[in-house]
């Protein structure tokens, strides 16, 4: 495969990613973070202007900047990603009535609950 050809693959598949990362902001069993994780993977290995315009976005660049310097998220950040996840999954719950999709619910949001319970709080000066 020659350079050309995999550099477009993967601005496709960055692309893709920033796409379901976007997506998974409404829909938590779909996690953003480490989607945008990829796509900056697939951009800074294929497309400098891309890796800068999704490291300066307006909604994910100083998210993504904290996440990859630090470990870290702001704490408004970390209890609104806590709750809208215990919310959706507590609806999800209710509405399926499959007892392995909500073995899947349950394992999910003791999973992502534990992740972003583990992640640092940045502190105020980091976030400016």
């Amino acid at each position: 495969m020659n350079i050309e050809t995999r550099k477009l693959l993967l601005i496709i598949a960055g692309l893709l990613a920033v796409t379901l990362g976007t997506i998974g902001v409404f829909i938590p069993l779909l996690p953003t973070t480490p989607f945008l994780l990829i796509a900056s993977y697939c951009f800074v290995r294929s497309s400098k202007k891309m890796h800068n315009w999704l490291m300066n976005h307006r909604l994910f660049g100083k998210y993504l900047q904290h996440y990859i310097k630090y470990r870290a998220v702001t704490k408004l950040t970390k209890i609104i990603s806590i709750l809208v996840l215990w919310i959706t999954i507590i609806i999800s719950f209710i509405i399926i009535d499959n007892i392995y999709a909500r073995i899947v619910l349950v394992i999910v949001l003791i999973g992502v609950t534990t992740h972003l319970g583990m992640l640092k709080i940045m502190e105020k000066e980091r976030c400016t």
